[in-house]
């Protein structure tokens, strides 16, 4: 299924410290359109990765829910979600979660075998997503023979093997120097407008959010629109 909006309706996310109760988020609203680019900023511990999490279906919120279009993303059955989360979303963390076991194309082509493509076929798309960003060299190589840079290339081309329709990046260039984190954004900006990704990021750094079309402001639990 391929969608459109994910819509947050009244998220609300608590956690249990011992016997205090820590609200994180309190009525988060919002939607985000395929084709758009969106930045959510925030000072740390306001709840940006958790709002993330609950985007992605990683975490399930105290009360409220995500919508993919018209669909609760929280009632799917378990194998309608993992088939959706391969397909539908792709993910970049701060880390970039390589498995150090398998090669950069072993690694790239990993969310295609598990969609069900011939690995033929996903090893020529591997391939080509190499070539573009510079690192059809590093093919062969192993995780632990990549810069800080690169294997955060590897997990942009990883996350957006399967062409998702919405790209989450919660701090993807909070290791990098500013240098590389351009080269991150601009990897994403280029995905992006290839087949109208959506793309919502989180990040401290001006010189990345400033990047997106649409500035969201976590604050107090509540996601605002800046300006």
């Amino acid at each position: 299924m391929a969608i459109s909006k994910l819509i947050v309706k009244d998220i609300h996310k608590s956690f249990v410290q011992g016997e205090k109760e820590l609200k994180v988020l309190r009525g988060v609203n919002a939607e985000f359109e395929k084709g758009k680019t969106y930045a959510i900023v925030g000072v740390s511990g306001s709840g940006k990765s958790t709002l993330m999490h609950l985007l992605g279906g990683l975490d399930t919120p105290t009360s409220g829910t995500v919508f993919c279009d018209d669909q609760d993303l929280f009632k799917f059955k378990q194998a309608r979600k993992d088939k959706f989360l391969n397909q539908e979303l792709g993910f970049v963390f701060q880390f970039h979660y390589l498995i150090k076991e398998l090669s950069v194309l072993e690694n790239i082509i990993l969310m295609g075998l598990i969609n069900g493509k011939s690995r033929k076929e996903c090893e020529k798309r591997g391939q080509e997503l190499l070539r573009k960003t510079g690192l059809i060299d590093k093919i062969n190589s192993y995780p632990t023979q990549l810069s800080g840079g690169q294997l955060q290339r590897v997990a942009i081309l990883r996350a957006i093997f399967n062409k998702p329709s919405f790209l989450l990046a919660d701090e993807p260039t909070g290791d990098l120097d500013a240098a590389n984190a351009s080269v991150i954004i601009d990897l994403l900006l280029n995905a992006q407008k290839e087949w109208g990704m959506g793309v919502i990021i989180c990040s401290h750094d001006k010189a990345v959010y400033g990047r997106m079309k649409m500035i969201l402001i976590l604050h107090d639990g509540v996601l605002v629109r800046e300006g």
